[in-house]
């Protein structure tokens, strides 16, 4: 499960729902990451409340970080803050969860709603791997073991979801007539197979996970899978991760989704 299951991590997104359930049970395993940095878009509003409260619960171990993954200059401004307070500059793993999902079938859906969800769930995941892969990089070449890929050395796991699936997609479409969010997150399994490319020379872990449908305000209330639930898979599968799962879409149970 989470305990042991890195000594940093990032997780985007972290202010509800699966992320701040993702920090939760990260900063509560029996053998926590020594800093868990926690991404938000706006730490001080009203939405960042119970993320404030569990943070100062495990003040040692969880940094807020003002990480807004719609804007290139809130990036690179949460990896400069981050940077500053690793000690040795390495950090083990991201998790790329933040996102969002506009319910909208065809007639609803035009430009601004494809841009806008792109820009959020692909270019945001793309430009966090590239603005913190040094740290990445970093973490590899101090790693005591340098054989084989994990998230206790270094990775990138980016939260995607069955509905991503196009072999998939005549079982799924009528539940969820979702243009821009499926297609978004198409896109982003494209990214993770040519990260898993990129980034594989350097020994980085690269795969996409798919939490479930979760009872979130994203999932909504009648979603069958519980927050806790869903982690709680999400942090088995994760910590389980070799160089055989790179490149790959797992659900958050770890059966395999084609693409």
């Amino acid at each position: 499960m989470a305990s042991g299951i890195c000594n940093s991590v990032l997780v985007t997104g972290s202010n509800r729902g699966i992320g701040l359930e993702l920090v939760r049970q990260l900063a509560e395993s029996p053998s926590p990451p020594t800093l868990i940095f926690a991404g938000c878009r706006d730490p001080a509003g009203p939405k960042a409340q119970e993320l404030r409260g569990l943070a100062q619960k495990h003040k040692d171990v969880i940094a807020i970080i003002q990480l807004d993954t719609s804007s290139p200059a809130s990036i690179s401004q949460a990896a400069k803050t981050v940077g500053s307070k690793l000690k040795d500059g390495s950090l083990n793993l991201i998790i790329n969860n933040a996102g969002v999902n506009v319910h909208l079938e065809l007639s609803n859906t035009g430009e601004k709603e494809m841009v806008d969800t792109y820009r959020t769930n692909v270019v945001g995941p793309m430009l966090v791997a590239k603005d913190f892969l040094p740290y990445l990089r970093k973490a590899v070449s101090q790693a005591a073991d340098q054989r084989g890929m994990s998230c206790r050395k270094a990775a990138v796991i980016n939260v995607s979801t069955l509905l991503s699936s196009i072999q998939k997609c005549p079982e799924t479409f009528a539940m969820a007539p979702m243009y821009a969010y499926r297609i978004s997150k198409v896109t982003l399994n494209m990214l993770t197979k040519c990260l898993a490319e990129d980034v594989k020379k350097d020994g980085i872990l690269v795969m996409a996970i798919h939490p479930g449908w979760v009872r979130t305000d994203m999932g909504g209330q009648e979603a069958p899978v519980l927050p806790v639930d869903s982690v709680k898979g999400m942090l088995k599968v994760i910590s389980s991760l070799t160089e055989k799962d790179n490149g790959t879409l797992l659900d958050w149970e770890g059966n395999s989704i084609p693409w």
